[in-house]
């Protein structure tokens, strides 16, 4: 079987902002009147990402801003195929108490976490803290380029579950990532 076509093996994107949902409703005034549904505000990059499996079945991905709770968790249960719940959150959990209820109950079986994480982690007991969690769980780091302390990117090949590290940079290049041990893409965010 061809690498290409491998379920794990995904391609990540980072959107730019959010599809105004359709408009349901009717020009004709003499039709009954449809609800019009408000247009859905633009996200940050970091909130919104978008995920290009390369398996390409059916399947749901549910996107959170926060670390949801057990109940949360519980009620994903309920969401048809299943396939990713993506937790996107704009700055490092502080401790292993506010990520532990993604190891608390479990996922339906298939589906996974992708926790999409801006920049570097702050300690490196805030990078170990994800190798003690047990749930199917892949990370992803949006960073600002190059660590200034190398020892940055051994912290980074420590972590388990990190997956892949996008470099926002106006100019990518693969200086100061040598020694790092996961995929490595480049994002430029044009104005």
């Amino acid at each position: 079987m061809s690498s290409l076509f491998r379920p794990s093996a995904l391609l990540f994107f980072v959107a730019l902002a959010c599809t105004p949902s359709p408009v349901f409703g009717s020009t004709d005034s003499s039709a009954t009147p449809r609800p019009v549904l408000p247009p859905v505000a633009p996200a940050p990059a970091l909130l919104s990402p978008l995920i290009l499996d390369q398996d390409y079945g059916f399947g749901t991905t549910v996107v959170l801003d926060r670390v949801p709770d057990a109940k949360r968790i519980s009620d994903l249960a309920y969401v048809s195929n299943l396939r990713h719940v993506i937790v996107s959150l704009a700055a490092w959990p502080a401790s292993y108490e506010a990520i532990q209820p993604l190891g608390q109950v479990a996922l339906p079986e298939g589906a996974d976490y992708i926790v999409v994480l801006r920049g570097f982690p702050p300690s490196r007991e805030q990078a170990d803290m994800w190798n003690y969690l047990r749930a199917p769980l892949r990370l992803v780091l949006v960073v600002d380029g190059p660590p200034a302390d190398r020892s940055q990117i051994l912290t980074l090949n420590a972590m388990r579950a990190l997956e892949r590290v996008i470099a926002e940079m106006d100019v990518p290049a693969r200086t100061g990532f040598e020694r790092l041990q996961r995929p490595l893409s480049f994002r430029i965010v044009m104005p």
